[in-house]
């Protein structure tokens, strides 16, 4: 076992819900193995073809991490992790809302315009796709409409992309959403916290409401607050500084000031401490994935490892 391997314990986790072989597509390489190889890239932030040996092939461990982040796979290990530890108690439903700029290699560019090609007949099938041939199993994401299209875009930091995300109150990723570096904060609120969704290991829905939320100063408007107040969710944001100016010339037609809690807004730094776990991953703090699935992917696995350690 080498540094940053999934231990034996973390391995038992995550081993019943991931993809079986039909049997049909040739047999995988053991994904313990693949995914040891996917966890030290994202760390190291290593081209693919670096990869040590021990890991196999790399092209095998890079088409395994692509295609998992096409179909959904990471996404879905995360909500299983999140669902385990909330069945335990030990998720804290008082969350926060934020988002960081990640700097784009040069390498991030130049992805082809062309959506990407189906996967070939000896890819990874999802368990829930058994009985599907393997080009009907895997949709991939939208793409290949320039960096637009990948999530890339240009902001003071230059060549970048903003990832969005929400955190628990024990600094664990709770959603994520991928967009170009330079598009504001509050457009991406309501698809974050949409992304929320924590299965029930018994019957029931999933969880998909927090107890509170806390967010800064660039969630402060009105379509923000009318949609919390819409789904009940009780939370703290402070007041611009322009609008509250504006709501006091109003005088009696202004309307109340929004509530704030200062000492609950004092936990927002939980949001903060997850995005900074995120970036200890070179491959998260320096974007290298041309494609904007690919390093959807990439964070999510990073998520993955923070739950199964935290």
């Amino acid at each position: 076992m080498g540094r940053g391997d999934l231990s034996d314990a973390e391995w038992e986790r995550l081993q019943p819900f991931l993809p079986v072989s039909n049997r049909r597509c040739g047999r995988w390489r053991d994904h313990r193995q693949v995914i040891d190889g996917i966890l030290h890239r994202v760390r190291t932030g290593v081209q693919w073809c670096d990869l040590p040996e021990r890991f196999g092939p790399w092209k095998t461990v890079y088409e395994r991490h692509r295609q998992w982040s096409a179909d959904g796979t990471w996404e879905r290990l995360l909500q299983q992790v999140q669902a385990e530890t909330d069945a335990a108690g030990e998720i804290d439903w008082d969350i926060s809302v934020d988002s960081t700029i990640v700097r784009a290699h040069q390498h991030a560019a130049s992805a082809r315009t062309d959506p990407p090609p189906p996967p070939s007949s000896k890819g990874d099938v999802p368990a829930e796709h058994q009985n599907e041939t393997p080009w009907q199993s895997l949709v991939f994401p939208p793409g290949g409409g320039g960096a637009g299209g990948e999530g890339l875009g240009r902001s003071r930091g230059g060549f970048t992309t903003k990832l969005h995300l929400s955190a628990d109150g024990r600094c664990r990723p709770l959603s994520l959403v991928v967009t170009p570096g330079q598009r504001a904060d509050c457009t991406q609120f309501k698809p974050v916290l949409e992304k929320i969704r924590v299965p029930r290991l018994g019957a029931g829905r999933p969880r998909r409401k927090p107890n509170s939320l806390a967010a800064d100063k660039a969630y402060s408007n009105g379509p923000c607050r009318e949609y919390l107040r819409r789904r009940g969710i009780r939370h703290t944001i402070p007041e611009k500084t322009d609008s509250q100016a504006a709501r006091q010339r109003k005088g009696s037609r202004g309307g109340r000031p929004p509530g704030f809690d200062e000492e609950r807004y004092k936990k927002r730094n939980t949001v903060e401490r997850a995005i900074n776990r995120l970036k200890q991953s070179r491959a998260i703090a320096t974007r290298y994935d041309k494609r904007g699935y690919v390093f959807l992917g990439t964070v999510t696995a990073a998520a993955v490892v923070i739950w199964l350690r935290t």
